[in-house]
């Protein structure tokens, strides 16, 4: 199995890696832009777990470079895990519409670019998986990130699109829809400490979701609950409360 990792520089998506590699003895695409972390993180993989990994340059809002970028993967991944974002300051960028935008593109539009590209090549070849991070945050606008929600909510109908195009073609998508994890994007935000989670533990739940072919994921599993009764607050009183 070749797994193709984009934002493999984050600690979710290497921690996803890294678990594909332990469980199933994977061999690794790691893409992002920051190569040296990268290459590290290579040589950590190839180390521990005896697979076969490469570093491979990767920039998510560079539309004009994922065309050929994926045509110089050879061979092609059997499994994409989509894994890059930019969570961005809510604040700074209601009155900058170059960060509004930064995170627009980010989220939801290098998402899309580089994925339809993969989904024509899964298509074609009638196989395949797609692994789609997306967040909870997706589920309801609210005041403290609805930017960054919003480009989440457009990822997570996406890819319940594509799931549903794919199918027919024995490609399956899993949407994953983490609540608050421990990481460097997230550092410096007020969290209650009950409801952060790790990525060593989102890795785990993602994997047992792609073993078991789930089609969407809350990790850890109580978002579920949690975002089913944020849904059904009224608006009269959401739009009231400070979230």
């Amino acid at each position: 199995m070749r797994i193709l990792v984009l934002g493999a520089n984050s600690e979710i998506g290497f921690a996803i890696a890294e678990t594909f590699a332990h469980r199933e003895n994977a061999d690794l695409i790691l893409a992002s832009r920051e190569q040296p972390a990268l290459e590290r993180k290579v040589e950590d993989l190839t180390h521990r777990h005896k697979v076969r990994a490469e570093a491979v340059p990767f920039d998510a809002t560079e539309y004009g470079s994922h065309a050929g970028f994926y045509r110089s993967l050879e061979p092609k991944p059997d499994g994409v895990v989509l894994a890059f974002g930019h969570l961005g300051n809510q604040i700074t960028a209601q009155g900058d519409f170059a960060q509004a935008r930064r995170i627009v593109e980010t989220n939801f539009l290098g998402a899309v670019s580089i994925l339809e590209i993969v989904a024509a090549d899964f298509q074609a070849r009638r196989e395949g998986f797609i692994i789609g991070l997306s967040s909870v945050a997706g589920e309801r606008g609210r005041r403290s990130n609805y930017l960054y929600g919003s480009a989440k909510s457009g990822l997570t109908t996406y890819l319940g699109g594509l799931r549903n195009r794919l199918a027919p073609s024995g490609v399956h998508v899993i949407t994953v829809l983490p609540g608050f994890v421990r990481t460097k994007m997230t550092a410096g935000l007020t969290m209650s400490p009950a409801l952060v989670s790790t990525p060593d533990r989102i890795a785990t739940d993602v994997y047992k979701a792609w073993r078991s072919r789930r089609n969407v994921i809350h990790t850890p599993w109580f978002w579920w609950g949690i975002m089913m009764v944020i849904r059904s607050i009224p608006e009269r009183v959401f739009k009231k409360l400070n979230l």
